[in-house]
This record gives C-alpha cells, sequence and structure tokens, in this order.
C-alpha cells in the first residue's frame, strides 16, 4: 500500500506507524475509570471506510488522517491531522 503523504508525495507504507482509530474522543476526566479504560483498550474494527491516524516516522514527521477503505486499502484522502482536526472541531462533530 502507498500513502500519498501532502508534503512528501507519494510513499510506501514501510515510512509509516499507524496509531488507529482518528475518530476516538478522550472521555471527560470525570466520566471515571471505566470510561477511560474503555477508550484505550476497546477498539471496533470496521469494514469499510475508516479514518485512521498514521504518522510518517520515515519522511516529514507529519501525523496524518487517512480515510481509507478497510477491505480493498483503497485510500479516499489524506490530511494533516491538525487540519483534520480543525475541520472537525468546526462542523461540531
Amino acid at each position: 500500500m502507498r500513502i500519498p503523504c501532502p508534503h512528501c508525495g507519494e510513499r510506501d507504507i514501510q515510512e509509516f506507524s499507524c496509531l488507529g482509530d482518528a475518530t476516538r474522543r478522550r472521555p471527560d476526566p470525570e466520566a471515571g475509570e471505566a470510561a477511560f479504560a474503555d477508550y484505550v483498550y476497546l477498539r471496533d474494527n470496521p469494514a469499510g471506510r475508516h479514518r485512521e491516524l498514521w504518522y510518517h516516522a520515515g519522511g516529514c514527521r507529519a501525523w496524518l488522517v487517512v480515510t481509507r477503505d478497510t477491505k480493498s486499502h483503497a485510500i479516499e484522502a489524506v490530511a494533516p491531522a491538525r487540519e483534520a482536526a480543525r475541520t472537525l472541531a468546526e462542523s461540531g462533530s
């Protein structure tokens, strides 16, 4: 699989590290230990379109949000994580 880095161009997946789901939100500290444990350990494994957080360790060292199909690995979009977070905050999601 090749990921089109917005800073470096298209690169091999070996240059990247995947952190996981880019849509998860850290729970409020007052939500309790159980909520935080769920946040840290429980993960969905969706089939289809999914947004993931990737780190370009072998290149520009930027954090990216990659939208891809988990069945075909086809990449739909790649955006710097800061821009993706700003867009998400502005949409109220």
